[in-house]
């Protein structure tokens, strides 16, 4: 690994790297889209009416976000869908028309001791990390990502993969620690 990465948020609110804002948008868009259709029981096309909302909210303001006050990436994105559902709300008349359903699953969305709430976010660091799993394999030899894979995720010792992939010990622990840095930078800010 010759190349040494800010964190997917860094590049994406600092340096609006295009490839950057490309990874974000296929992170989130799914995730997003599976709360909205699977939680708030929209239609596909109401769906991705406010999944584009929020991502568009989410790039007009990528550049005041700030850890250090505004909390945790997943929080300050949980607050603009809850925001942008709102607005959706509002717009289609849902709170006027007596669906209180919605307006009580956002107050459980923001309560962060609400069950609705925990789920999302744990849905949100699985999801973040498959993808950065996904994105990050391409820095590594075959070799390399098979012994992280087996030592970190399948938490296989590292005696029984040095012997099945033909290296030592040492170098499965090499592999381990050199994908778990480049994850590291890259959720840095994202998965809390």
């Amino acid at each position: 690994m010759t190349e040494t990465s800010a964190s997917l948020l860094e590049r994406v609110r600092v340096q609006s790297d295009s490839d950057a804002w490309r990874l974000l948008v296929a992170v989130y868009s799914p995730l997003i889209r599976g709360w909205m259709r699977r939680d708030l029981r929209l239609k596909d096309h109401d769906a991705d009416d406010v999944v584009q909302e929020v991502l568009a909210v989410v790039a007009r303001r990528i550049a005041e976000f700030d850890r250090q006050r505004t909390g945790s990436f997943r929080a300050w994105l949980k607050s603009i869908t809850v925001n942008c559902l709102r607005s959706f709300a509002r717009k289609h008349q849902q709170a006027a028309t007596g669906d209180s359903q919605m307006l009580e699953l956002l107050h459980q969305i923001e309560d962060p001791g609400a069950e609705l709430s925990r789920r999302w976010d744990r849905e949100h660091d699985e999801c973040v990390m498959k993808q950065l799993l996904d994105d990050v394999k391409r820095y590594f030899t075959e070799t390399t990502w098979r012994a992280f894979e087996r030592a970190a995720l399948e938490n296989a010792s590292a005696d029984i993969v040095a012997a099945e992939l033909g290296i030592t010990p040492n170098a499965v622990f090499i592999a381990r620690s050199r994908v778990m840095t480049r994850l590291r930078q890259e959720a840095a800010g994202l998965v809390d």
